[in-house]
Parts: C-alpha cells; structure tokens; sequence
C-alpha cells in the first residue's frame, strides 16, 4: 500500500507549570537560590502569557543561578518545545530526566518532540514508559499506536489499541489509528470498511485517501476511484493524493480525469516523479510528443533506470520517428527482464518498421506466450 497517507494529530505539548516549592526550613534561602525562584515564576508567568522568548529567557536566567534546579530545565525544555526549538527541547528534557527520571510531565513532553522531528524511534521508547506506567490512558496508547505504525509496526498498534477500544466510537484519532494498523497489519477486511465508515461519518479526507490507497494497493479500482475522488472533494490539496487519484482514474479507463488530477499533482509539487511519468506515458499514448517529452526527460532525470518511464520513452520515440534509439531502450529493457509483455510487443513493431521481419515475428511470438490477450 502507498504510503501517503497522512493524519493531523492533535497533539498539544503538556508544559509544565513552575511547581517550585521553597522548602520551609526556618532559614531564609540563599541569595542565588531566591533570585532563580523569583526567575523561575517570572518564566512561569510569561509561558503562561505566551511569551515565550521572555519565558525562555527567565528560565536560563534561573539556571545561570542553579544550575542543577529540576523546575527551570523541565519548563525551558517545555517553552523552548513551544517555540519549535525542538532540539534543544529534547537536550533539556534529557537533563531533567537525567536528574529526576520519575517525571512523567518531563517524558511526556521529550516524547513528544521526538514525535514533531519525525524521530519515531525514539517516540516510540518514550511513549512506550508512559503507557506501561499507565496502560488505560487512551492518549498516550494513540500516540504509541501512532509511533509503531510509523515504523512500519502495525501489528503491535493492533495488539495495543484493540483492548481499548471500547468507548472509544468518537476518537477520531483513535479510530483512524486503529484502522490504519488493521488495514497495515493486513486485516483488509475489518480495516478497509472501518475507514471509509469514518470518511463518511467524518467527512475526512485523510480517511478517504487511505481507504482508497488500500484498495489501489488491492487491485479494487473502481472501490479506490471512489474513494480518492471523495478525498479529492473534500481536500484537493492533500498531498499525495492527486497522484493516486490519477492513478486510480487511468486504471479504470478515465484518463481526460487522469490527466487532470496529474495536472494537479503537478502544480502543487513540480518535482513529483509519479505525476510526470503517468502524465507523460498519456501524452505518447494521445500521440502529443511535444507535450510528452519533457515530463518523461524529467522523471528520467529523477529515476534513470526506472523501467515504466523507460517503455513510455521507447514508445515515445518510436512515434516521432527514431526507431533506433527506441530499439536501443526496449532491447536493454528486454536483457533485464524477459518476461516483461510489453517491450516484446513495442519492439517488434520497432523491428517491423526497421525492415527486420524475422526479428518482428520472433517478438511478437515471444508477446503472445507471455501474454496472448495482450496482443492487440
């Protein structure tokens, strides 16, 4: 299955409040120590205000004073996660992990910027503390359920969420999860019906998209048509998508439609390989050369040895009349895979052409038993 799908997790950083707490020992504190409280909640109160450079600010200043205090590594590390200084929020989770590994709020927050640099694997360890410390919680089960579908785990999404499903009807994130890990974990069955129910239901075009990638990935053209056109209605811009409704659409002979949505591909990433190749391989087959040329020269360029955008090539340059280079192309894509229909059956018409009839007569025999209804 294409692996384009995509959810939008609503995920919101858990910051952690300034729970520093003086200890009442009769004493009054120490100079630096009262100056780094009085930072401490400065900090505090401005993440709270959403001022996050000043937040950030109060908390080093803090650190300046004392150095080894819990409080101001684990709010710098949650306002600097905050301001999308990610990497540095994971240097200061680590710290106060490092000196208080019981703090959930802490693991919490490291995991989850792990989670927004794509850095699953080490999400995953993370949120994987988390929920054996507290194997109810549905959120932290999600976003480890999340994480293993990432790494290409789905079986272990399943194995994770299917005892917590109950009650779960209206997550959308759980549901999509969920679903995701069936259909990954190749229960088409349950998971394919399960996910356009909440495309429906949720009128998510993410859903749609990866329903519609299972059934591609199935061979189930007319189910993925609908589908990714559905996808495409609601969200045209979803990336990845136009791609594979085009994809969808050639399969079951729409191809103006499929043209278009690779047009659509293309204006939305001019550097997508698939869209260029598709659309260029429709372009020889309508016979528009000038059109077709440049999209296949520039998948050419991104993939040299890919053979589909080899074949279209070869046709390509049969139709305008350059019979050996097409020859060339098709015969080295023959050495590499004999069994392969259709460049047997696009070089014997090269070799036709090029007063080669026994040659001719040998590809087109060799088509036929590869393949006898796809001789046309």
């Amino acid at each position: 299955m294409q692996c384009t799908m995509l959810i939008t997790m609503r995920v919101v950083p858990i910051l952690c409040a300034g729970l520093l707490v003086q200890a009442a020992t009769g004493q009054a504190p120490n100079q630096p120590a009262a100056e780094a409280e009085s930072a401490l909640r400065e900090g505090a109160h401005a993440q709270e205000q959403g001022d996050l450079n000043t937040a950030i600010a109060d908390f080093r200043r803090a650190i300046a004073l004392e150095p080894d205090l819990v409080e101001a590594h684990a709010n710098l590390g949650s306002a600097l996660a905050a301001a999308g200084q990610l990497s540095a929020a994971i240097d200061e989770d680590l710290r106060t992990l490092g000196a208080a590994p019981q703090n959930e709020v802490a693991r919490m927050n490291l995991a989850l910027a792990y989670y927004r640099t794509g850095d699953w694997s080490h999400a995953r360890t993370q949120f994987e503390r988390l929920h054996a410390a507290h194997p109810a919680d549905v959120n932290t089960a999600i976003l480890l359920g999340y994480a293993y579908n990432k790494l290409s785990r789905p079986a272990d999404s399943v194995a994770l969420l299917a005892p917590l499903e109950s009650g779960q009807k209206n997550n959308f994130e759980f549901q999509y999860i969920y679903a995701f890990a069936l259909i990954g974990s190749g229960r088409f069955d349950e998971g394919i019906p399960r996910m356009e129910k909440l495309a429906k239901e949720r009128n998510s075009a993410e859903a749609w998209l990866a329903a519609g990638s299972a059934r591609y990935s199935r061979q189930q053209m007319e189910e993925a048509h609908i589908d990714l056109d559905e996808a495409v209605r609601l969200d045209p811009k979803l990336p990845g998508l136009q791609t594979m409704a085009g994809q969808a659409r050639y399969a079951v002979t729409d191809e103006s439609g499929a043209a278009r949505a690779f047009q659509a591909a293309l204006q939305q990433d001019p550097m997508d390989f698939v869209a260029n190749r598709d659309l260029g391989a429709i372009k020889v087959e309508q016979g528009d050369i000038a059109d077709a040329r440049p999209l296949l020269e520039f998948a050419l360029q991104m993939h040299p040895d890919d053979p589909l955008t080899r074949i279209e090539m070869a046709k390509l340059e049969h139709q305008s009349g350059d019979n050996p280079k097409a020859r060339e192309i098709l015969e080295d894509l023959i050495r590499k895979n004999p069994k392969w229909f259709e460049p047997h059956w696009v070089l014997a018409q090269v070799y036709s052409e090029m007063n080669r009839p026994e040659d001719a007569k040998r590809e087109r025999n060799i088509a036929h038993e590869l393949d006898p209804k796809g001789i046309r």
